[in-house]
């Protein structure tokens, strides 16, 4: 793998001063020289992604930023990443679920640091399905309509079933059905609520578990390795013009109980897409928590 490329805020702060010093600044100014028209780059469908985005939205608005979210695929974000035409995400998983694009662009943009290290990868099913391991999977796959529901055909957990869980299990006779996050979300609830047994790629922390009855398989040959960490990555031209904006991802952690107290009030006690009053209660709600984000 190529080293991520990690350029210290306070380097990079130093290098966009200077380089302001003679010109203009781009974009409004909340701060000094800072650029404060920024873009956020969000995985379509991975509610951890969004709800920080949103999160991070919010927050930054309040201190003079304008903030735009575009939601899209890994690979448009990591390129738009390298390119400029985005300035953060805040959902990439290391070291297993987003490694290939790191191996690709790790080089040309800005690690901020893990806000998060304790998600995973995983294959779930109903909480009362007759197995409790991946191992015992192939020998019941009958049980499962001979299929496993996964999400998009370029995701990291993809890639990690098509190389590893798949033939360490040998699951090669399964139908693996990739298709979108969505359509994964309606198949589950649809066999739940019907009281089927349904096998679907997951991962953790996710709002499925708290809508549905679900458990993990356990997966003791480890194909879906170690427990990740989350991730928020920056152009190199958020880092140099945005070194305010870039310190405070960089200074940013959330625990998974945190987080999917946020993912409950967006998406599962709120039936809609209009989250910007919701956040907005969510950081009223937890104010000292939020204050430490920005301290």
């Amino acid at each position: 793998m190529k080293k991520h490329s990690k350029i210290t805020i306070a380097a990079l702060a130093t290098v966009g001063l200077m380089g302001m010093a003679g010109c203009a600044s781009t974009g409004n100014s909340a701060d000094g020289g800072e650029k404060t028209d920024l873009k956020i780059a969000v995985f379509n469908g991975w509610d951890e992604g969004v709800a920080t985005s949103w999160l991070w939205k919010t927050i930054l608005e309040d201190e003079g930023y304008s903030v735009d979210l575009e939601m899209a695929d890994p690979a448009p974000v990591f390129e738009g990443l390298s390119s400029g035409d985005y300035d953060f995400t805040t959902d990439v998983w290391l070291p297993v679920t987003h490694e290939a694009y790191l191996e690709t662009y790790g080089d040309d943009i800005v690690e901020l640091g893990a806000w998060n290290d304790d998600s995973k990868l995983t294959l779930a099913v109903n909480e009362d399905a007759p197995i409790d391991s991946i191992e015992e999977l192939a020998d019941n796959a009958d049980l499962f309509d001979n299929r496993i529901v996964g999400i998009e055909p370029g995701a990291g957990l993809t890639a990690a079933m098509e190389d590893k869980v798949i033939p360490t299990y040998g699951l090669d006779d399964m139908e693996f059905l990739t298709s979108s996050t969505a359509a994964m979300l309606s198949e589950l609830k649809s066999a739940t609520d019907k009281g089927e047994n349904v096998v679907v790629t997951l991962w953790e922390p996710h709002r499925a578990y708290a809508q549905f009855p679900l458990k993990n398989l356990e997966d003791p040959e480890g194909a879906f390795g170690a427990t990740e960490s989350l991730y928020s990555y920056g152009s190199t031209d958020f880092a140099e013009s945005s070194p305010k904006a870039a310190g405070y991802l960089e200074n940013f952690t959330m625990d998974s109980e945190t987080l999917m107290s946020l993912v409950k009030a967006m998406f599962i006690d709120y039936d809609g897409n209009d989250y910007g009053p919701v956040v907005e209660k969510w950081i009223e709600d937890n104010q000292d928590y939020v204050d430490t984000l920005i301290s």
